[in-house]
């Protein structure tokens, strides 16, 4: 039997490594022998037994032959202290072939780096948050109000809504409730809880969960909060911290928790192999459909017949596609490598064996390959990452193999940003050159693109953008994806860079991300965005021979019949941006005839104004699927009401709502100021905000769409309104919402102009003027007009000299007022030329 393919594939398929903890500074406390054992006191190293393992011997050779270095732990010690963190990490993560690992960053080690740190070394890093240590910070850190104390639902509140602000943000949660014994009692009562939270908090600190009815509550709430975002949960099972009672940690104790029917949709990852219950894992897995396996930390901890008896158990009873591999990597990178290099000695002699034995034939054995090591975690983890192929244990290939095409299936790459006239644009590479050149060095691109009008490519001299010089486009792989509408094709967001690591002054994530900086750094606030997208939808008719798009249909506001004649497109768009991981609150027809609204979930501004760039990508790339065309132009006709990309905004801090305060304004401090600072800076943001001519045919007086400057509470009529929406206490403002924002609008440079006009307002600590409650047209000379027009609006930014110009820079300034005053020229000189944006737009 010829099983030199079976071989080729296990050893140069890239993995997704599900489940691994953070690396820590060569000069942390914990002992590099800490990486090979389960006894973590620095006195069980002193021993010399410990060195005298079998396991350590062949991890010490093992590393020993990466590094070409002397086979001893004395050598290896030395290599690292001369070579540095970075290049022993580089080099363990190439040599293990890895493209993607999951962080749990709740198992703490002394300094240790945080997640952005990894990012150097690989594609892409998620984070997998565990449960108990957010509730044991919760219980440590949060202060609550003078007088107060913890209850069981003050600490659900803040527990619940901590998890439901960062499920956007993580790939998946975990638990150790195998602290108490995995025997969870689904229906633990509020009183069996609140006595395990009072425990908690009467012994010793830091505070530590130990209490099971308290972890059994930490964990039916987190399993609730899982499902709703459709997250999958790790659990921790058997072999790994001290403390354990290996009696109560086989998984068969989970079966309350499995038989749960309001838990029944939310998938289980039974974590390390469940060793050495490995067959109840099996069992498991094959008897309920929502249990998945993973076997990381089980190799390479054990000998290499226990390694390989504990995978074949695990596939004794277990359907293929649900086990799942990962290194349980932690504190070295060594660890890593070694948790790879024994998954595919191991992998290959249980599929060998498979094949001899004729449970499987070699095309068979080569998918399950695929499908273990990367492809089952890519689909469960729903990480749209397409898997590549290594060739040398060192470095990574210079040339695209067979495998690589046949494992992925991806051929081309959209390379995409947003030009300072809110256009998207795209390269597109393939996938073989993406890989090996382009999401290193980027893509070139002409400065001169960068400030293109919308009406066409003309160079704008005055811009600073001229026909001389290049940038290049470098790929965010944290923003790589599958297109869910065409699945051989990936798109990437691009950040516009001088070289790879050196950003361009005209950049606008790079504007975004500065400015975001800033308000962190001074106040520690993120701003939250999160927007209501409205378009219309329109279909090609011939009049007299000309063709001409028209309305989908001609209903009104909220339209059953409206919606159910798109149905099919918006259950299509839907699937599609919640593959994209992009959150959708709402779809309803809009007032316009043909119009709709679809709402997304909120987030921190810089994902935001990512996610709006793909959801504009995914409505029109759908609707022309189905033969109509999706616009955002703000006034598609002077006879229909506009189109808005409505966003509404909120100040964070530590994963917690503070834009909200027991004011009269129902405010905190911090959020009247950041509004006022918005408010006060209005007249100049709508260059930003609504960046063409078209845009102020939306803005008219007595169209909702807010003409004056003043902001209301639930006012329709404002440009700024303050919101509280359902779930709120009555009177609490949570964010407010800037209707001027249009699909024009370069999202990022957008939500960078409205965070510094906040920003100003935190540091002179504005002041809000009395709310409007009715229609400010009805004012007269008491309210002030906002612009009229687009050259109403560059004027009034040109009054600014210190705000905007300090946050974008004066060089990016200069080309955002040269493209807004073509468009001026242009359009007052071709009346009918706005038509054509309904295909830019």
């Amino acid at each position: 039997m010829d099983l030199s393919e079976l071989k080729k594939v296990v050893e140069e398929v890239e993995m997704v490594d599900g489940h691994t903890h953070n690396i820590v500074s060569l000069d942390s406390s914990f002992p590099f022998l800490g990486g090979f054992f389960e006894a973590h006191h620095a006195h069980s190293f002193t021993h010399t037994h410990v060195v005298q393992s079998l396991c350590l011997k062949k991890n010490l050779k093992d590393i020993a032959e990466l590094y070409g270095c002397e086979n001893s732990l004395r050598g290896i010690e030395e290599y690292r202290k001369v070579n540095g963190l970075e290049a022993i990490s580089s080099t363990c993560f190439k040599a293990a072939k890895i493209s993607a690992i999951l962080i749990d960053d709740g198992l703490r080690f002394d300094k240790q780096h945080g997640i952005e740190w990894h990012k150097a070394f690989l594609p892409f890093v998620g984070r997998i948050l565990r449960i108990e240590s957010l509730a044991e910070t919760i219980l440590e850190n949060e202060k609550l109000p003078r007088g107060t104390s913890w209850t069981l639902d003050k600490f659900t509140e803040i527990f619940v809504g901590k998890l439901k602000s960062v499920a956007g943000e993580i790939t998946c949660l975990k638990s150790v409730a195998y602290r108490s014994g995995l025997k969870i009692n689904p229906n633990v009562s509020k009183i069996e809880a609140e006595e395990g939270l009072t425990e908690t908090l009467l012994a010793s600190k830091p505070v530590r969960v130990t209490n099971k009815n308290f972890i059994d509550y930490i964990f039916t709430q987190s399993l609730e909060v899982a499902q709703e975002f459709d997250l999958p949960m790790q659990i921790h099972t058997c072999f790994g911290d001290k403390d354990l009672d290996m009696g109560l940690s086989n998984p068969f104790h989970l079966r309350d928790v499995l038989e749960e029917k309001r838990f029944s949709k939310c998938r289980i990852v039974l974590l390390h192999a469940s060793y050495p219950f490995s067959k109840e894992a099996s069992y498991l897995a094959s008897a309920y459909s929502q249990v998945y396996l993973d076997f990381g930390v089980a190799l390479p901890k054990l000998s290499v017949h226990e390694m390989t008896t504990s995978i074949k158990q695990l596939l004794e009873f277990a359907p293929i596609n649900k086990l799942m591999f990962s290194t349980d990597g932690y504190a070295f990178p060594e660890t890593y490598y070694l948790g790879a290099k024994k998954s595919r000695e191991v992998i290959f002699s249980v599929l060998r064996d498979s094949c001899i034995d004729g449970d499987l034939d070699i095309h068979e054995a080569i998918q399950a390959a695929k499908d273990i090591f990367a492809e089952n975690s890519i689909r469960l983890y729903k990480l749209k990452l397409p898997v590549k192929s290594f060739g040398s244990t060192n470095t990574m290939s210079s040339t695209p193999t067979k495998t690589n095409i046949e494992l992925s299936g991806i051929t081309l790459v959209r390379v995409i940003w947003v030009d300072l006239a809110g256009q998207q644009r795209c390269r597109v590479v393939p996938s073989p050159h993406f890989q090996n050149v382009v999401q290193r060095n980027g893509v070139s691109l002409p400065v001169l693109l960068m400030g293109n009008p919308s009406f066409g490519v003309p160079i704008l001299e005055n811009s600073g953008l001229t026909a001389v010089g290049q940038v290049r486009l470098v790929p965010d792989l944290s923003t790589r994806r599958i297109i869910p509408w065409e699945t051989r094709e990936e798109m990437v967001l691009a950040d516009m860079c001088l070289k790879p690591g050196e950003p361009w002054e005209y950049c606008p994530r790079e504007a975004l991300r500065r400015v975001s900086k800033i308000l962190k750094e001074e106040f520690n606030f993120v701003m939250n965005a999160g927007f209501e997208i409205e378009f219309y939808l329109l279909k090609s008719v011939l009049r007299e021979g000309k063709e001409e798009w028209v309305p989908i249909d001609s209903t009104s506001y909220g339209s059953t019949s409206s919606y159910d004649a798109v149905s099919p497109i918006f259950q299509e768009i839907v699937s599609a941006l919640h593959s994209l991981n992009i959150a959708v609150e709402q779809v309803h027809a809009e007032t316009g005839k043909g119009q709709f609204e679809v709402v997304l979930g909120y987030g921190p501004c810089t994902i935001s104004a990512d996610n709006i760039v793909y959801a504009r990508e995914t409505i029109k790339s759908i609707a022309r699927k189905h033969g109509l065309l999706a616009t955002f132009m703000p006034k598609y006709s002077m006879k229909q009401p506009g189109s808005g990309s409505h966003v509404h905004v909120s100040l964070f801090q530590d994963g917690k709502n503070v834009f909200m305060g027991s004011s009269a304004y129902g405010m905190s401090k911090a959020g009247q100021e950041f509004l006022a600072g918005v408010l006060s800076h209005l007249p100049r943001l709508l260059a930003f905000l609504a960046p063409n001519p078209n845009s102020y045919d939306r803005l008219q007086c007595n169209t909702w769409k807010g003409g004056y400057q003043c902001w209301g509470r639930e006012n329709k009529y404002v440009a700024l309104r303050a919101a509280s929406p359902p779930g709120f206490p009555d009177g609490m403002v949570s964010n407010f919402e800037i209707n001027a924002f249009d699909g024009c609008a370069n999202p990022h440079i957008g939500l960078a102009a409205i965070l510094a006009a906040g920003i100003d307002g935190l540091r002179k600590h504005l002041s809000l003027p009395n709310p409007v409650d009715t229609d400010p047209s009805s004012f007269g000379q008491e309210v002030k007009r906002l612009p009229k027009s687009l050259l109403e609006s560059v004027a009034a930014l040109n009054e600014d000299n210190v705000i905007m110009t300090n946050v974008f820079g004066v060089k990016l300034l200069v080309a955002i007022k040269a493209i807004r005053k073509a468009e001026v020229e242009f359009y007052s000189n071709h009346k009918d030329a706005y038509k054509q944006l309904i295909y830019y737009y």
